[in-house]
């Protein structure tokens, strides 16, 4: 323990801590060793002159790996032994939708769970395998993912879920959990971040049984990332060499500077988080020169090896505290993440992969590319139309009218045709007819207070729109 403050602080949230019957004992257990690593000063800042840029061996380029036998009796060998892990724990309340994000529809009415489940069907379907989907869920998300899931029961895709953690927030000013003050419902509460995978998956008796029926890697990949899909030539890779644990990285762009990158590290290697890097350099870190690759949060990684430092309580991620405020009341919750995790398994590496394994959905801009002509919809893949040149996709920003998708989706009559758009800066009270197509530098400002429609069948070509005149 740091200071004698410290002690005090935990011993009395223990107290408290004993008395919330909501959670059970292996969650106030971890609750308590998280909270108790974070007040002993654990947080380990990166010592800078020891990081050390990895080798092709660490971060194996993807175009290296050997490519998967074409024997299916091969593959269905290699798809027996996996298992698909999605991390379903986020709502879409940024997006202006209630329930899990998962449910949020993509394109052509299908939702991302929908093309995930797609996806594993064909695969199973085409080798005769049986690779199970496993979700992890959060308690806000539960109880819907449980009624959505129904509807796939007769699909040839076995499909477990699992409740991630559930943690009560700290009241800043005397370290009570929050729910001890009368804060009951939700609120009162926080998913710990998805470093917990690993030891809610034990915790939940999934391990074991998936271990028990033969399976030896799980893919675990966030469930709003189009791009993240069953790829063989890695699951092959891991199993020849024995990797126990890989992370898939692919090139920064700039909108990807805070994302965290692979270091080699005391001869291991580690991922490295902005939140790590010492003040004096976080501009280097944030640079595409030095620090080339960041972390897609696709992670391949072996159960027995999960089993083995759960059961040591090995995996002292770096924490991550998160403060926030609850009815006026500033409380902070402490999480964790699952690339943090790298460090402590053996023989692990970084997996330089194509950019089109990272598609995430996080807002509203995300969801015009992929309903787009950028994209098609292929066996519930959503796979790049090859008509664009550029290889990466436009820059798109939407003012605050689309953020939410019900908004969003009334504002176009029908999805622009981008794929020849560079960027696109959408300010004020705009609403596009249908078959309109954008191509080059396009900014589109409405002036306030008046509403300013795209006609249908409009081309709009590197141009600055500002009013009706304009078009």
């Amino acid at each position: 323990m740091a200071t004698a403050a410290a002690t005090d602080k935990l011993s009395s949230l223990k107290s408290a801590v004993a008395g919330l019957n909501q959670i059970s004992e292996n969650e106030k257990n971890g609750f308590i060793n998280l909270v108790s690593r974070y007040l002993s000063g654990e947080a380990e800042q990166v010592e800078w002159s020891k990081i050390q840029t990895p080798t092709d061996k660490v971060v194996v380029p993807y175009d290296t790996l050997a490519p998967t036998p074409d024997n299916p009796e091969e593959i269905k060998k290699l798809l027996d032994k996996l298992v698909v892990l999605k991390l379903n724990g986020g709502l879409g309340t940024t997006m202006g939708c209630t329930g899990p994000k998962s449910v949020i529809e993509v394109r052509d009415g299908l939702t991302f769970l929908d093309l995930i489940v797609i996806q594993i069907e064909n695969l199973n379907s085409k080798y005769g395998s049986k690779v199970p989907l496993l979700l992890m869920n959060s308690f806000n998300t539960h109880d819907d993912t449980q009624k959505i899931v129904e509807k796939y029961e007769n699909s040839n895709v076995e499909i477990h879920t699992f409740n991630q953690s559930q943690y009560p927030r700290i009241v800043v000013d005397d370290y009570f959990p929050l729910p001890s003050k009368g804060k009951t419902d939700k609120d009162g509460w926080y998913p710990p971040g998805h470093g917990d995978v690993f030891p809610s998956l034990s915790n939940s008796g999934k391990l074991d049984a998936l271990l028990s029926q033969g399976k030896e890697y799980v893919f675990v990949a966030n469930a709003d990332n189009l791009g993240a899909t069953v790829d063989l030539n890695i699951l092959h890779h891991l199993i020849q060499n024995k990797n126990e644990y890989a992370m898939e990285v692919t090139p920064k762009t700039l909108a990807d500077v805070k994302g965290g990158t692979l270091i080699s590290y005391e001869g291991r290697v580690q991922l490295l988080e902005i939140a790590q890097v010492p003040d004096q350099h976080v501009n280097e870190f944030k640079s595409i020169e030095k620090f080339k690759i960041f972390n897609t949060n696709n992670l391949w990684v072996n159960l027995k090896a999960i089993k083995r430092l759960v059961q040591a309580d090995a995996l002292k991620t770096e924490i991550i505290p998160n403060p926030k405020e609850v009815d006026g009341v500033k409380v902070l919750q402490l999480e964790t993440a699952a690339g943090a995790a790298i460090r402590f398994f053996d023989n692990a590496i970084g997996i330089n992969v194509p950019r089109s394994r990272f598609l995430p959905v996080k807002a509203t801009s995300d969801l015009l590319l992929v309903k787009s002509d950028l994209y098609t919809l292929q066996d519930g893949f959503v796979i790049r139309n090859k008509a664009r040149a550029n290889p990466a996709n436009p820059y798109i920003e939407l003012g605050p009218e689309f953020k939410k998708v019900s908004n969003f989706l009334s504002r176009f009559k029908s999805i622009p045709s981008i794929v020849e758009l560079d960027s696109l800066k959408v300010v004020g009270d705009v609403w596009f007819g249908a078959r309109v197509t954008l191509k080059g530098k396009v900014t589109i400002t409405a002036k306030p207070g008046e509403k300013l429609e795209i006609p249908d069948g409009a081309v709009i070509d590197n141009k600055d729109i500002n009013g009706p005149e304009d078009l």
